[in-house]
């Protein structure tokens, strides 16, 4: 591996932290006087946003933490069609998205704390791997709508992903490469991991259903789990 291609990594890893970093569901909350660790479930992201400040909030939430994982995909994408880079397996749009998903985990701008990486995650998917991205953002729709959880939803989206993601490469549906199905499961691994507080919660049944009636028991309730 030549010095290029290793300082190409770098730059690629440094642009696409300090995009994934921009905590948009902490600026969301500040623009209605509010700081959303400090509320609800003590999370910056759309989940949080939704039942602090509004559905509308939580739309616009979601729509940028999904596009900083999408944009450092793509744009390293394009590079690579346009002949601006190579593309080494993959392993340059693994780096975007890592960057991305790791810099809103650990925001630079909020003391390397962040959120769980779940629609930022869903964006660099989303320029990665289409089909697979779209099976699993079903799979996400259906298990919300049947058990209206919304941790429960993301851990299926999560798991049935890479898996999909090989079927897809193995029919020979959709290009993916072996390096960036390796990197779909330790993702699904990541971002499951990250719900290890919900699934002890969902065990319990003691997890927060998503539902508007009971929105205001649902918001004292998650203020007292996140003071645990």
């Amino acid at each position: 591996m030549t010095a290029g291609i290793i300082f190409t990594y770098v730059l690629v890893f440094i642009g696409s932290y300090v995009i994934g970093s921009v905590p948009w569901g902490y600026l969301i909350g500040k623009l209605h006087g509010k700081d959303i660790r400090q509320l609800g479930s003590g999370n910056i992201g759309a989940t949080n946003v939704t039942r602090v400040i509004g559905p509308f909030s939580g739309k616009i939430c979601f729509a940028l933490d999904l596009l900083k994982g999408f944009f450092p995909v793509l744009i390293v994408s394009m590079m690579i069609k346009k002949g601006t880079i190579e593309d080494y397996n993959g392993l340059i749009q693994i780096i975007a998205a890592l960057g991305a998903v790791i810099g809103h985990i650990f925001s630079v701008f909020l003391k390397f704390k962040g959120g769980k990486g779940v629609s930022t995650s869903a964006g660099a998917l989303l320029a990665m791997a289409p089909p697979a991205f779209l099976i699993s953002g079903v799979v996400w729709v259906v298990v919300f709508l049947l058990s209206r959880y919304v941790s429960l939803a993301s851990i299926a989206a999560a798991a049935v992903l890479p898996v999909s993601a090989t079927f897809i490469s193995l029919a020979k549906l959709y290009p993916i490469s072996p390096y960036i199905l390796i990197f779909l499961y330790i993702l699904a691994a990541v971002a499951i991991l990250r719900h290890t507080s919900n699934i002890k919660r969902l065990l319990n049944g003691t997890e927060n259903r998503f539902d508007k009636k009971n929105k205001g028991q649902e918001e004292t309730s998650d203020e007292n789990n996140s003071s645990k």
